[in-house]
C-alpha cells in the first residue's frame, strides 16, 4: 500500500512537470523548452511503462520472491537504457555525434555491466542445455551441495560436507552466480544416474585368513548393495544410448593389495548418491561385526616403536 501511494505521488509529480514544461513550450516556442519538454515527457512514460505498468501488474504477481527481485533490477535496468537512448535521440541532433554518443554508452554498459551479462548467459545456457537441474547434486570448485533453485543470475543450493564428514548438509545456503559454468569445469553427481562407485578399505595382518576376509565382505555387499547393483545395471544400459560408454563393472568387488604393514581389501560397491555414507557406515558396521566372530582374521592397526638413546 505504500509503494502504490508512493508510486502515484511520483507519477502525478511526472505528469505535472510535463504538463508545465509543456505549457511553457507552448507560449515561448524555444527549441530548448521543447527538448526539455521532450525529456520530461519521457521520463514520465517510461516511470508509468517500467514501475507502475509492468512493476504492478506483472512483477507483483510473481510468487517467488528472488525471481521478482530479479525481475525488478531487469525492469529498472532496461527503463536507465531506455531514457539514455531517447534522451540522446532528443538532445543530439547531429547523426555522426549520436552515433558516437551510443558508442560510448554502450561499452560503459558492458564494461559496468560484464558480470550481469556473463551470469544471464549462463543462466540461459543452464536452463537450455541441462548443466543441471533443481535436486542434482554438483560440484563446483572447492564447493558442493544440492541444487535448491536456479534463478536468472544465480544457483542456490545446500552445502554439503564442508566441516561435516561425509555427504551431510552442513545447513548453509551457497549462491553460486550462473556465469561460473562458461569456461570452467564442474561434476554432477545426478545428472543421468542416481548412483556412485564407492570404496572401503580394510586392513588385515599377515596372519589372517585373507581369502576367509573375502569371501564374507563379497557376501556382505552382495545382500546389502544388491537391489542398487540391478539398477546400477539398468542406468548404465539406458546411458549407453546416449552416450559411447563400455561397459562397467557394478557388480561387488574386493580387491587386494599388499603393504609393508598388512594386507588392503579394498571393498568397492555402488550406491545410491544421497545416501552413500548411510550405507558406507552400515557395511563397515556389518564387516567389523562378521571379522570379529573369526578367529583367524585381524584387522592390522599401524604400530609406532619409540626408541629411546641414551647417551
Amino acid at each position: 500500500m505504500r509503494q502504490t501511494r508512493q508510486q502515484f505521488l511520483i507519477a502525478s509529480g511526472l505528469i505535472f512537470l510535463s504538463v508545465a514544461i509543456g505549457l511553457a513550450m507552448h507560449f515561448s516556442g524555444n527549441p530548448f523548452v521543447a527538448n526539455l519538454f521532450m525529456t520530461s515527457l519521457l521520463f514520465t512514460v517510461s516511470y508509468l511503462f517500467f514501475s507502475v505498468l509492468l512493476g504492478q501488474f506483472i512483477v507483483k504477481k510473481i510468487q517467488d520472491k528472488k525471481t521478482r527481485y530479479t525481475a525488478k533490477k531487469v525492469l529498472s535496468i532496461l527503463s536507465i537504457i531506455v531514457i539514455l537512448v531517447f534522451t540522446l535521440r532528443i538532445w543530439v541532433t547531429d547523426t555522426s555525434s549520436l552515433i558516437v554518443s551510443y558508442g560510448i554508452i554502450g561499452a560503459a554498459l558492458a564494461f559496468a555491466l560484464q558480470d550481469v551479462f556473463r551470469n544471464f548467459v549462463g543462466g540461459i545456457l543452464i536452463i537450455t542445455s541441462g548443466y543441471y537441474r533443481v535436486g542434482d547434486r554438483i560440484a563446483m570448485d572447492d564447493r558442493v551441495g544440492d541444487i535448491m533453485d536456479i534463478g536468472i543470475l544465480h544457483t542456490t543450493m545446500m552445502e554439503i560436507r564442508g566441516w561435516v564428514n561425509g555427504d551431510q548438509p552442513t545447513g548453509r545456503l551457497v549462491v553460486i552466480p550462473n556465469g561460473h559454468v562458461i569456461g570452467r569445469a564442474f561434476y554432477n553427481y545426478t545428472k543421468d544416474h542416481s548412483f556412485l562407485w564407492d570404496e572401503i578399505s580394510i586392513p588385515l595382518t599377515y596372519e589372517s585368513d585373507w581369502r576367509r576376509a573375502r569371501d564374507i565382505i563379497l557376501a556382505i555387499l552382495r545382500e546389502e548393495t544388491g537391489a542398487m547393483t540391478e539398477q546400477a545395471e539398468g542406468e548404465i544400459a539406458r546411458i549407453g544410448e546416449k552416450y559411447f560408454l563400455p561397459r562397467k563393472v557394478v557388480e561387488p568387488s574386493v580387491y587386494i593389495s599388499l603393504t609393508d604393514n598388512w594386507i588392503m581389501l579394498h571393498a568397492r560397491y555402488v550406491t545410491d548418491t544421497y545416501t552413500r555414507r548411510l550405507l558406507n557406515s552400515r557395511l563397515n558396521e556389518l564387516i567389523l561385526s562378521a571379522i570379529e566372530k573369526e578367529e583367524k582374521i585381524t584387522i592390522a592397526s599401524e604400530t609406532i616403536a619409540v626408541t629411546s638413546i641414551v647417551k
